[in-house]
């Protein structure tokens, strides 16, 4: 079967604590659909309490069972609630990967005075001042509506190597705690080192934090059953922490944990080289995101022999997830790079009915949600279950010319195989071969505009694009198999 993941949730869910329970009832249609993976958003207290999607990390240890930071519940419902979601997810064959954010903590209880270094902003290497100075900010977690329950660590400015807030001066900035170094096995081409990014910045080199991270990390799995996990903000970690706690978390499990990290860098040598020769963990293709972002910008100037320029799915494949959006990309959000709705078709093409890489669908783009502006893609169940039923086989691949290009799929056991051309050229087609165990056959077009095609005795075939973006041929009972089309024509 085609793995294929969904990120469950997007940036502007409602914060009614009603997600775990949508999902959990939606666990039968996903399965349905072909999904084999769910990536659902935090689940721990984040600072802003029931309006927090997550990344502002509070309490690891509350999933929605304390009254902490204005409420019991996070954005998503309570911790019965999540672990109920994973089981019901399970329970359909599903995998659950569990969001995991380890950079930063916001939302300190108490206030500590703390000699620091001011440092560019731009270049956290350079000091501003060659002096200390006293700043005060919300660096204790003392966690009082816990109560020092599943544990009792205290988090204080020891724990940190920075922040970016000074409460007596009500001034933001970024400072270098007194004694702390920032991380140097992280991003280094933006702000010189990006170690920091956000709220109280957290040491990974103290041995007493690794530990507490450990801890966690080992009842998180264990609380939850989770399969695997999505890692947040790679490029402002260091490698050897995670190549190091990765480790430790899979020995503590008894099945396979999949680990996929987002690191948010358009340059894939990098990428390749925090998966390094360890090959502990898949991340996603950013690259590709915005190759496809850029193409989606201007129609006119798309060439599409370049798609798949210095991506990861052409580097490394097997430790690949591809994905068009997330919730990152989302309008108004600070990584915004929305892929144009008119292109997402074509780009989801690219990512679902291709041998390479483990496609991520964005929830957004699945169900269309009116208060995140993001349309449903009317094309992507189609897509989708051509993914599932179909496309599978040897791959022949047609990227050459900037106007057209397409690819075929000859089938296997699994399914029939398929045929796909996107064009930006009025009345375009393509000569592809789809396997000389297909000739004799007549492949419909499900999606576009064309009728059929016969294949020749060499498993050849002319598949015209007339003026559709995306084409998709499948042989003739296929088509008439699926479930996400409701008309098939026919010659």
């Amino acid at each position: 079967m085609n793995g294929m993941m969904l990120q469950g949730f997007s940036w502007y869910l409602p914060p009614d604590g009603q997600h775990w329970r949508r999902m959990a009832e939606r666990a039968p249609e996903l399965a349905a659909r072909g999904f084999t993976a769910v990536w659902l958003p935090p689940a721990y207290k984040g600072q802003g309490g029931e309006n927090d999607v997550g990344y502002g990390v509070y309490d690891l240890w509350d999933l929605g069972e304390f009254d902490q930071r204005g409420s019991v519940r996070t954005k998503y419902g309570t911790r019965e609630e999540y672990v109920a979601c994973v089981q019901a997810l399970q329970a359909e064959g599903i995998q659950v990967l569990g969001d995991i954010v380890l950079n930063h903590k916001l939302g300190g209880d108490e206030l500590e005075k703390i000699e620091a270094i001011e440092v560019d902003p731009h270049d956290r290497t350079h000091a501003l001042s060659e002096e200390t100075t006293t700043v005060s900010t919300w660096s204790r977690f003392t966690f009082p509506g816990r109560a020092g329950k599943h544990d009792d660590f205290t988090w204080d400015s020891s724990c940190f190597t920075g922040c970016d807030w000074d409460e007596t001066e009500k001034r933001s900035g970024v400072w270098l705690f007194k004694g702390k170094e920032w991380a140097t096995d992280v991003d280094g081409t933006e702000n010189v080192n990006f170690d920091y990014l956000m709220g109280l910045d957290v040491d990974l080199n103290d041995e007493r934090v690794y530990e507490q991270l450990v801890k966690w990390g080992k009842w998180y799995l264990q609380t939850t059953g989770v399969d695997g996990l999505r890692l947040d903000a790679l490029k402002h970690m260091s490698r050897a922490f995670y190549q190091r706690w990765i480790a430790d978390m899979r020995a503590s499990v008894d099945h396979e944990l999949f680990v996929v990290g987002e690191y948010w860098l358009y340059d894939v040598g990098a990428l390749k080289a925090y998966i390094g020769e360890e090959e502990s963990l898949s991340l996603f293709d950013v690259p590709l995101h915005f190759n496809f972002f850029n193409a989606s910008q201007n129609r006119d100037a798309i060439d599409f022999t370049h798609i798949f320029d210095n991506t990861l799915v052409m580097e490394d494949p097997i430790r690949t997830v591809t994905f068009v959006d997330n919730h990152d990309t989302q309008p108004d959000q600070s990584l915004e790079s929305t892929v144009q709705h008119w292109f997402k078709p074509a780009a989801y093409a690219l990512t679902l009915l291709r041998e390479a890489g483990y496609p991520c669908v964005f929830f957004a783009d699945l169900y269309g949600l009116p208060n995140d502006g993001i349309p449903a893609v009317a094309e992507l169940p189609l897509l989708m279950e051509i993914r599932m039923d179909c496309a599978y086989g040897a791959q022949h691949d047609y990227l050459d010319e900037p106007d057209i290009v397409g690819w075929t799929r000859e089938g296997s056991e699994e399914g029939p195989g398929c045929a796909v051309v996107l064009s930006h050229r009025d009345g375009g087609e393509k000569d592809m071969k789809v396997g000389a165990q297909h000739a004799g056959e007549r492949w419909v077009c499900v999606l576009g505009e064309e009728a059929f095609v016969e294949i020749d005795k060499d498993g050849r075939a002319v598949f015209p694009a007339g003026n559709a973006l995306v084409s998709v041929y499948l042989p003739e009972e296929a088509a008439e198999a699926l479930s996400n089309i409701p008309i098939i024509v026919r010659p």
